[in-house]
């Protein structure tokens, strides 16, 4: 393509404004700020006998950063019931979940989808008597795997346990070993 022609591909940017949370199979809550999602490879340097000019790179497994979701607080006790339920008397409970992108026609531009996600922190409101701002909550997830698709995910499901293979369960394929 010369530089005189425009490409038929346009380009449809979506604005950081329009995101939900799905948990249970529902959009459960719009959060005012979703941060940390990602991950960092570090790889695993080693020189090869012989090969003096150049370095091996092995790519070690991903690291998932976590993801600290904050929202106004609501009459949903949604968060604080999965909070007491990972970390109460019974099994831990993870959740696969799905972080929601819409553009400004209300379509799913993306989908992440932590795997095995747990509650790592939750932290309560700033009370003041003479505050006029929202009462606003943090929840930090930590997470085993990070899935990327286009559209909802409309399959978040309360997991109570590892596949047979060591899993949390996500649909991706993983390599045998």
């Amino acid at each position: 393509m010369n530089g005189n022609q425009i490409s038929n591909q346009v380009l449809n940017y979506v604005a950081a404004n329009l995101f939900y949370v799905e948990l249970e199979s529902s959009l459960t809550a719009c959060f005012t700020q979703c941060s940390g999602l990602g991950f960092t490879v570090s790889p695993k340097r080693f020189y090869e006998g012989g090969v003096n000019d150049q370095e091996r790179l092995l790519i070690q497994p991903p690291k998932y950063t976590a993801v600290k979701l904050t929202r106004g607080i609501t009459n949903s006790n949604i968060f604080l019931e999965w909070v007491s339920q990972s970390y109460g008397t019974g099994k831990q409970k993870r959740r696969n979940v799905n972080i929601l992108l819409f553009n400004q026609a209300g379509e799913t531009m993306q989908c992440w989808t932590l795997i095995g996600a747990f509650p790592s922190g939750w932290k309560g409101p700033t009370l003041k008597a003479k505050a006029n701002a929202l009462a606003i909550e943090e929840l930090s997830l930590l997470y085993e795997g990070l899935q990327f698709s286009r559209n909802s995910g409309s399959g978040v499901t309360m997991l109570n346990g590892r596949d047979s293979s060591g899993f949390y369960g996500s649909g991706l394929a993983y390599p045998s070993k």
